[in-house]
């Protein structure tokens, strides 16, 4: 007789016990006041936590400002460079340090391109050279940011002829964080002809941010062509072999073992900062490279879906910057991987197009994965 209340019972304690965890395992997001701009634009910042890794991304240039995971023994750090106020990211533009990238990240030659039988001049603040979008590109402005499931969605609408740039311009970023990886998800659309190219560009220690130099982690990245550059830093349109070259790292390889070579793509350079060719269909969802750190046993994995990335070691930092917690940047501090098409692609025929049109959408997945071993 007491056998129906009893399962009955047990039925309703068992759904109860498990409703906590469901919730619990749902990502967490919170949001602060970060300050205002010098322009008198208040910004936020949010917090996206699951479990022990969490990430914390600003209005202002959707910048990653923090992200902390744990080492192999559970000790968890900040893994990414930057700033602890808002003032600090505006007096220091130039390294980018965690932001998106906008309307077109990398170079552009002479600043300029042409499309549809018309020639587009954008500011040159890179040499001869138009970088990540210009002298106010997607990084210098304040995103408009509603909360999604498990993270954010950031909002900014570029007016025509922005930077130079042709067409109106809707980009929408999501940042999600789920278990052990942040996901980001680019999406644009126009109403005039233009061209796009999104990214993220995160600075990477993963001892630790302000802990040392990058040169003794071991990196694999998944392409056996890459585009070499000339002294302007600018693709020469080719696209080489990396086997036999201090640029083939098919297979994990320490960073530091050959960015002293002699070789004239890292004398132009100064080091790495050059675009490999993913060995991949396009568009397809796939790893792009893999960093690991022998110190702390912390593993980045890239997956995306862009054609290109661009590894960075960081050639012109030089301890004149000071971070968060006071920590001084140093030559090769962090290094970046930056998920895209390849630079200057719109004066290059041979590249895959970075065009966009009325009626098309962009669209872009890249995806950070954290572990240790």
């Amino acid at each position: 007789m007491g056998w129906p209340n009893m399962v009955s019972k047990f039925a309703i304690v068992l759904m109860l016990s498990m409703l906590p965890l469901s919730l619990e395992a749902k990502t967490q997001v919170t949001k602060q006041p970060f300050g205002k701009t010098t322009d008198g634009v208040p910004v936020e910042i949010y917090t996206l936590k699951d479990g022990t890794v969490e990430a914390r991304i600003m209005t202002y240039g959707g910048i990653v400002q923090s992200l902390k995971i744990p080492d192999r023994k559970g000790k968890v750090a900040d893994v990414v460079l930057g700033f602890d106020s808002l003032e600090g990211y505006e007096k220091n533009p130039g390294p980018y340090f965690g932001a998106l990238i906008g309307r077109y990240a990398n170079r552009i030659a002479r600043g300029e391109f042409k499309l549809d039988g018309h020639t587009y001049t954008l500011p040159k603040n890179d040499g001869d050279n138009t970088l990540h979008g210009g002298t106010r590109g997607f990084d210098k402005v304040v995103w408009k940011a509603r909360v999604i499931e498990n993270g954010i969605e950031l909002t900014h609408v570029s007016p025509n002829g922005d930077q130079g740039f042709p067409g109106t311009l809707t980009a929408v970023v999501k940042y999600t964080l789920v278990g052990d990886a942040l996901h980001i998800d680019y999406s644009a659309t126009t109403d005039k002809d233009t061209v796009v190219n999104l990214t993220n560009h995160s600075y990477w220690n993963l001892s630790g941010q302000g802990n040392g130099t990058i040169l003794h982690d071991e990196l694999k990245i998944n392409a056996s062509r890459f585009t070499p550059i000339n002294t302007n830093l600018i693709p020469t349109g080719v696209l080489e072999p990396v086997a036999g070259t201090p640029f083939d790292f098919r297979k994990l390889t320490v960073i530091g073992s050959r960015i002293n070579d002699n070789n004239e793509q890292l004398h132009n350079a100064k080091g790495y900062d050059d675009n490999w060719v993913l060995d991949k269909s396009d568009s397809q969802f796939a790893e792009a490279a893999e960093v690991y750190d022998p110190n702390s046993g912390r593993v980045l994995t890239v997956w995306t879906t862009q054609p290109g990335i661009q590894f960075y070691t960081g050639n012109f930092l030089d301890g004149t910057i000071t971070g968060k917690d006071g920590k001084v940047y140093v030559h090769r501090a962090a290094l970046a991987l930056e998920t895209q098409h390849f630079p200057d692609s719109p004066n290059q025929p041979k590249f895959p197009t970075t065009e966009l049109k009325p009626g098309q959408r962009y669209h872009q997945v890249t995806e950070f994965r954290f572990s240790t071993r």
